[in-house]
């Protein structure tokens, strides 16, 4: 690793005895017992994420009432049945990341290998090839740590980082996820993953979350007309050397799925609010494709406009 790239790159934290003191020992025996369970044949996993949603629904109740809100706004035009039953799907999912993320985390590579795929790889290999990065804008669906693992296999990718507040987390949290990886990034530091990009490498950005008024306009998602949108992924597209394309993490029948999709060309879109509103447009197109795999327990919709400053959540 080049010193441009260290200088860019979030330093790796390191083990260190206070790790061993008696404040750390719940987060030792849970890590221990969740290492035991993923052990364990896959089928049988996923019996257990039946049991973490059933805990869900009784210890996360703000959660499961935000990601209840979210299905209602984005689809009014759903039957309350649909909606019901893609929100009650969604529980059992949200149950399974626990899992899934350790997974991402901890199994070897021919367990990741055993149950998952990659579509569309093509595509980031050929614009590899070019010279170019790939700005990967992922959907953040609930398996999204795994998926990170699966794509990191296949080509060591690069990502933004946030740190956790316990040192411990912060440790664990840090080599799962970079296990596959080539590097992490400073959530702050934009210039890191533009030279990343330049330098022709696979950058992953979340381009669907919420995060404040501050860098981000207002256009629809789905049934909500004023939607915050980060214009951080159209600085990114305008000032890297890159092409950007979508990455959905989904399941299927034998496990989990990896798609990719083509290129898209129209976030060089010289009117911000048409580029960003044809975004949110293709993510809810991919996101429709399996909606019960989405984090909905996200308050996607937080942040309002000052014409319309009353929360959704109430």
């Amino acid at each position: 690793m080049s010193n441009s790239t260290k200088t860019s790159s979030v330093q790796a934290p390191q083990f260190t005895f206070s790790f061993l003191l008696p404040k750390y020992w719940g987060i030792w025996l849970g890590a221990f017992v969740l290492y035991l369970l993923i052990c364990l044949p896959y089928p049988i996993i996923k019996k257990m994420g039946t049991g973490v949603a059933f805990l869900l629904k009784r210890l996360a109740k703000k959660r499961i009432s935000v990601a209840k809100q979210n299905i209602d706004l984005c689809y009014p035009q759903w039957s309350e049945e649909k909606r019901q039953s893609v929100f009650e799907e969604n529980i059992y999912r949200t149950g399974m990341a626990l899992f899934e993320t350790a997974m991402g985390w901890w199994w070897p590579t021919w367990r990741i290998n055993r149950i998952s795929k990659i579509e569309g790889f093509e595509h980031i290999d050929s614009i590899l090839k070019s010279g170019k990065g790939v700005f990967g804008l992922a959907l953040h669906n609930v398996n999204l740590e795994l998926a990170c693992r699966v794509i990191g296999i296949r080509h060591p990718s690069i990502a933004f980082y946030r740190k956790h507040n316990n040192p411990l987390m912060d440790y664990l949290q840090y080599h799962g996820r970079n296990r596959s990886n080539k590097y992490m990034i400073h959530k702050r530091n934009a210039k890191g993953l533009i030279k990343a990009m330049d330098q022709g490498e696979l950058c992953l950005y979340l381009p669907d979350q919420d995060y404040g008024k501050a860098q981000s306009i207002f256009v629809p998602f789905g049934g909500v007309e004023k939607t915050a949108t980060t214009t951080g992924t159209l600085m990114f597209a305008a000032r890297a050397n890159c092409v950007p394309l979508l990455i959905s993490p989904q399941y299927s029948d034998s496990g989990y799925l990896l798609k990719i999709y083509p290129p898209i060309s129209y976030l060089a879109d010289t009117i911000p609010e048409q580029a960003l509103t044809k975004l949110n447009q293709d993510l809810l197109t991919c996101i429709n494709e399996q909606p019960e795999s989405y984090l909905w327990m996200h308050k996607r919709f937080k942040t309002r406009p000052e014409s319309e400053p009353e929360s959704l959540y109430q």
